[in-house]
Order: C-alpha cells, then structure tokens, then sequence
C-alpha cells in the first residue's frame, strides 16, 4: 500500500514555532509531514494504518538543530548532511517521538539523516 503525504507540511505557524522545544546538543528537530487518508488507489486507510504508517516514517523535515549539530569535524569532514528547512530521509523507528498541537515531531540525532530529498511526495517505506 502507497501512501501520499503533504508536502507542504512544513512548520511556518508562529505559535507553534514558539511552543517548540530547542534540541540541544546534536539533536535535530523535525517534524513529521502528514499522511494522507487514502493510498495512491483511493482506498481509504483506518485510523490506526495511519498512526501505524506515521511512526514507521522515514520523511521529516528539518525544523531546528542543536548548536554540537555536525560540529564534529572528523565524523562530518565536509560539514553537515542537512540545515534547517531540508526534506530528509531518516531511520524509520528513530528518535524521540511527540506531538505539539496535533503535529508529530522527532528530535533525532544528526548521524541518523540518510539523505537530503527535494520533494518529499512519492516517497514510502518498503
């Protein structure tokens, strides 16, 4: 089953921003891009396929990241693998899991980004 997810979803809303919390460290913030109800073929998915398919996620987007963040110049030699408004490709299963507002976020560590996308649609867990 393919699933479709906003690729939109990017964190602009100034009272969520604010309530945010500040990764420290080398920690990275991201937001987890929506999942659309349905799959590419129009059927409908339940409510827990969808919660299901979010924490599986391997999509998110970059919000903010701690100032140790890539600093370590003999595990990063050419300088961080992502900055802050980059779609990425993560390990699904990674980090700490929350919501703000209805919104899933993660706070990952910097060495768990496995790639920089330009648009998130299309991509899936297989």
């Amino acid at each position: 089953q393919e699933t479709k997810m906003y690729a939109t979803d990017k964190v602009d809303d100034e009272q969520l921003l604010a309530r945010l919390p500040d990764p420290k460290g080398y920690k990275l913030l991201i937001a987890i891009p929506e999942l659309e109800g349905k799959t590419e073929g129009g059927v409908y998915m339940p409510d827990s396929l969808t919660q299901m398919e979010e924490a599986a996620s391997i999509i998110g987007y970059v919000v903010s990241a701690g100032k140790e963040a890539y600093s370590d110049t003999e595990r990063f030699p050419n300088g961080a693998w992502c900055a802050a408004g980059d779609f990425i490709i993560f390990r699904s299963y990674s980090g700490t899991r929350f919501k703000v507002a209805g919104k899933e976020f993660r706070i990952i560590n910097d060495d768990t980004v496995e790639a920089v996308v330009e648009d998130p649609r299309g991509y899936t867990r297989a």
